[in-house]
């Protein structure tokens, strides 16, 4: 069983090593083995809350990452006004919006995946009705809840798959959102314990200070800690003169999902991608920090992150 590295994301100030390039190349390759990560969520544009760490995996640590879309999107018709300019059909109108965005938030989600670095785009087209704060309405009037869990389960165990990641489902979030995070926590648990990936909630914000409670009619959502876990600084520096940041890559995923304009708004708001760890998937070991810290090797501020991940997908 190839060794599992924790992910942890955060802050350090290290000084360049003699040979950094060197110490880059060989941190990569170390880890680019077994770095292999699923994304579960239920709308094309959901990728935002964790976008800096999968442009990290992937471009960085020549990891892997998949992702699964739960809906089809045909209800982000509402903030769509600017989109039919640039695409020149009708969206605003509901009916005209529902037939057109299908289509086009798929081609948006697969530019964002390009810019992301992610692999493989599955997407499951499940109704997208409308914004709704209650979980069991998506999965018993919109979604067909056995077909997605079902779909999980077979991408978990096609990819061996070390990590999980999802949106954090707390109470006051889109209720898709809820359940796609509930669904892939129960097709981990279908899982055997030793083939379950860890799982990780993420959600932006502009601190590393939020909490999480657990949904208490499921129980499954439960996490190890209600403080954060792991993060990721989207405003680490890099690049000549540190005048770099991930917050570029994550307004170059935002402009990818034109038709849905409210969300344009989201550049530069959230300064953090917070995780917390499910208990049902695996547990992350304590101590792996000495191989990704080689991989902070530009002086100033930069971002050190732990994670592997084995397998293979079709």
């Amino acid at each position: 069983m190839k060794r599992l590295f924790q992910l942890a994301f955060a802050i350090t100030t290290l000084t360049a090593p003699a040979d950094p390039q060197s110490l880059h190349a060989k941190a990569t390759e170390a880890a680019s083995t077994d770095l292999r990560v699923l994304l579960v969520v239920a709308h094309p544009d959901d990728e935002y809350e964790m976008a800096g760490t999968v442009y990290r995996i992937t471009k960085e640590l020549s990891g892997k990452v998949d992702q699964l879309i739960i809906t089809d999107g045909e209800a982000g018709y509402h903030y769509s006004s600017l989109a039919e300019q640039y695409y020149g059909v009708k969206l605003t109108d509901e009916s005209d919006g529902r037939k057109q965005l299908p289509r086009i938030r798929r081609e948006e989600a697969r530019r964002a995946a390009r810019v992301l670095g992610i692999g493989h785009q599955w997407f499951l087209n499940e109704k997208d009705e409308h914004f709704t704060l209650d979980t069991r309405e998506v999965l018993e009037k919109s979604w067909n809840e056995d077909r997605v869990r079902k779909n999980i389960l077979l991408r978990l165990r096609h990819g061996h798959y070390t990590y999980v990641l999802v949106l954090l489902p707390v109470a006051d979030t889109h209720g898709a959102h809820k359940a796609a995070s509930l669904l892939a926590l129960e097709a981990v648990k279908e899982l055997s314990a030793t083939d379950r990936p860890a799982v990780l909630g993420a959600q932006a914000a502009k601190s590393t200070t939020e909490t999480y409670e657990p949904l208490p009619q499921y129980p499954i959502t439960a996490a190890a800690t209600q403080s954060v876990s792991l993060h990721f600084d989207r405003e680490a520096h890099f690049g000549y003169r540190d005048s770099l940041n991930y917050q570029i890559v994550v307004d170059w995923v935002i402009a990818e999902h034109k038709s849905q304009g409210l969300f344009q708004n989201r550049c530069r708001q959230d300064r953090f991608e917070n995780f917390w760890t499910f208990r049902v998937g695996k547990d992350l070991p304590v101590d792996s920090s000495e191989i990704f810290s080689r991989m902070s090797y530009s002086p100033g501020a930069v971002q050190q992150v732990q994670a592997a991940i084995p397998g293979d997908q079709k």
